[in-house]
Parts: C-alpha cells; structure tokens; sequence
C-alpha cells in the first residue's frame, strides 16, 4: 500500500510578493521539497500559508495549495492552527531576514503568533536558511531563545546568524548553510553582442530615505547621489546602464518600497540608461540579469540572482545580512553604505568592472561552496521528511 502524500505547509514564504527575494526564496524552497520527495518515493502536497496580495503567485502546480493569511485566519482556531496541525511538518524562513527586531514590532509578533501556533499543535516547525537577529529587546531575544529550542530543525545561511543563535544557548546542532535562492532556476539568454551591459538594482526603500524617510538603516551616505554618480560613470564609459527592479509594485501601492517607480523617474533623468521589465516572477528577474556583464544592487536577492548566474556583482549591503551571506561563502566584494562614503563605493565599484573577469571567477567558486553548504540542510530536512507522515 503506497505512502500517503506528505503534508508539508510554509509559513513567512511567499508565493507572490512584491518583493521577488522572498518570491526566489519560496520558488527555490519548493523547488528542494520536490526533489526530496522524489528521492524519497514520496507524493507531497505543498501548502503554502501566505499573505493576500493582488499579484498572481509564481508558484504554481498540482501539489500546490495557497492559503490567504490575514490577522483573523491568524488567530482563529480553524485557521491557521487547524492548517499547521493537520501538516507533517511547518517550514519557516522567515522572508529571509524577518526574525529580527529591527524592522518593528508589529512584523514580529505576527511571526512569534505563527511560530508557537505551531509548536502548540505539536508539528515539528523547520527554520529553514536565513538570517536571525539581531534581537535587542529583552522580550524578543526570550520569545527567539524559547521558539528556537522547540524547533526540529534549524539552519541559518551566514556565520554571523549561527553565532547569535548559539549566543542564545541553544542546545541542539545549528545547521549553517546558505541562501535557497542560489538554487533559483534560471534560463541564460543569448549573448547579444554590442556594448558592456551594467546592471544596477536601485532599492526605492534607500531612494526614500527608509520605511520613515529619517534613514533607520544609518546611511552614511547620500544613497540617491551615489546611484547617480555610478550612472553617469558608466555612461560615460560607454556601458549600456540597465535599471532592474527587484521589488516590484504594481497599482501605486507601497510606492516608498517600489524599485521600479524608483527606476522609471531614474530612465527619465539618464537618457541611453535600459529600464527592465516589470518581471512576473523571481525567475524572470534572475534570467534577465543573468544576461548582463556587470552588476550592483541593494536589493539582496538581485545581486544574488547575478552571483548563482555567473554574473560579476558588488552588493551594496544597508545590513548585516549582505556580509553574512557573502562573507560566509568567501565573497569579499560587499560594500557597506553604512560605514563608507560614497566616494570610496563609487571608487571600488569602479575598480571591480575593470576586475569584473576576476569577480565572475570568484563568484564560481563562492558558490559552489554555498551550494556544498545548502548540502547539508537538504541532507537534514530529507531526513525529517523520511520519518514525517509515519
């Protein structure tokens, strides 16, 4: 008699944010839970407890459920604990970077609600690869120490995450892998000849000055002018400028986080510049930006998607979580805007595109040891998967 499918639910993933990170993170989570299930012989349903948004989901098959989130599925006791308590197993990656306190309160709590909703229903919760912390508060770093210790797989994708989880003296093994998304399928376009093509990811949350516009990320620099100055260089070198968006806000809804608004006022200023398309889907992003020559960003995952495609990149990090990731695989060539001038971004940047065949080279090899690292988290959670459902 065949194995039931295994019932497997996501929380804090995406199927269609605005923002593709989070997308890349869902696309390439399913992307492993299907391949394990295959090794495994096993069916698997895939419901995906996600936040309503207009956007048509990027993640779609016959193994595939979405369910709407909203703060009263939330705490009803036939919603979202009858969801978590009829899976195998929960998987939280918390949108990448979300288990943290720096980003308020009201993000958190809902993801503490969601955290020991589970742990109640007594299903084994998986904190897949992400950054956490920093936790400043008293209250928080409790609530995080508790949750983690409940958890029945956790794993981080940089050092620095792995050190504040040990710091919070859990008592179980910490997997260290690295981003998911370094797994994003792509499809690389042809090489189309004619000039150096120069990607740059301008974050409209930086453009704004922050969700508050008082720069909560401690810029020290004028994040609006340096965009400009790499503008006007590498026009002035003769490269075809592409503005690519990476997060994405279609109807004038949350137009201080939106990359591509950001982009289209940028396209007007700079004429010759390329704006890319408002991408459908992680993927679609990734594929385009896997046909360029040079790139940079603030937005994590665009300069991710360069990095797994083979693309020369600096990440233009506003947090901790850039040199985590990067610095946790050997890619040194993260600048920091919280702690440079823009003069001395602008002169690295510019050294980077005349080394960029050395950076593409470094990159391969970052990789694969991001990939061997992504290694050992499928290894466990195919090992949970064997024995869930039993």
């Amino acid at each position: 008699m065949p194995a039931r499918p295994l019932e497997i639910a996501l929380i804090m993933h995406s199927t269609r944010s605005d923002n593709l990170g989070v997308g890349a993170l869902t696309v390439s989570e399913v992307a492993i839970l299907r391949a394990i299930a295959r090794d495994l012989g096993r069916a698997v349903t895939i419901t995906v407890l996600d936040w309503k948004d207009p956007r048509r989901p990027y993640v779609e098959g016959d193994d595939i459920r979405i369910v709407d989130l909203d703060g009263r599925f939330l705490i009803n006791p036939f919603g979202f604990f009858r969801a978590v308590r009829r899976a195998d197993l929960v998987i939280d990656i918390g949108a990448g970077d979300s288990f943290a306190d720096i980003y308020g309160g009201r993000r958190l709590r809902r993801m503490f609600i969601m955290k020991f909703l589970t742990h109640l229903a007594r299903t084994p919760l998986v904190l897949a690869p992400q950054t956490v912390g920093p936790f400043t508060r008293p209250l928080s770093t409790a609530l995080a120490r508790l949750s983690l210790r409940l958890c029945a797989l956790v794993a981080t994708r940089d050092r620095l995450s792995s050190d504040c989880v040990r710091g919070m003296g859990l008592r179980h093994d910490v997997i260290e892998a690295s981003d998911v998304a370094l797994l994003l399928p792509f499809t690389a376009p042809p090489a189309p000849g004619g000039p150096v093509r120069v990607g740059l990811n301008v974050s409209g949350l930086l453009m704004g000055g922050g969700y508050t516009g008082r720069n909560e990320f401690g810029l020290t620099l004028d994040y609006p002018g340096l965009v400009r100055d790499i503008i006007r260089h590498f026009q002035a070198k003769g490269c075809e400028v592409h503005l690519v968006p990476h997060v994405i806000v279609p109807g004038g809804r949350m137009a201080g986080e939106d990359d591509a608004r950001a982009s289209q006022a940028l396209a007007a200023e700079f004429p010759g510049t390329v704006l890319a398309p408002a991408f459908t889907s992680p993927s679609a992003a990734k594929s385009y930006i896997a046909g360029l020559d040079f790139f940079m960003g603030a937005r994590m995952h665009a300069c991710i998607a360069a990095f797994s495609s083979g693309v020369a990149v600096v990440p233009m990090a506003y947090s901790r979580k850039f040199e985590g990731l990067f610095g946790s695989i050997g890619y040194g060539r993260t600048v920091d805007c919280t702690r440079e001038t823009g003069a001395e971004i602008m002169a690295t940047i510019a050294a980077a595109y005349e080394d960029r065949a050395r950076l593409a080279a470094e990159a391969a090899e970052a990789l694969a040891r991001g990939r061997e690292k992504l290694g050992a988290y499928e290894a466990a959670l195919q090992a949970l998967m064997a024995k869930a459902g039993g």
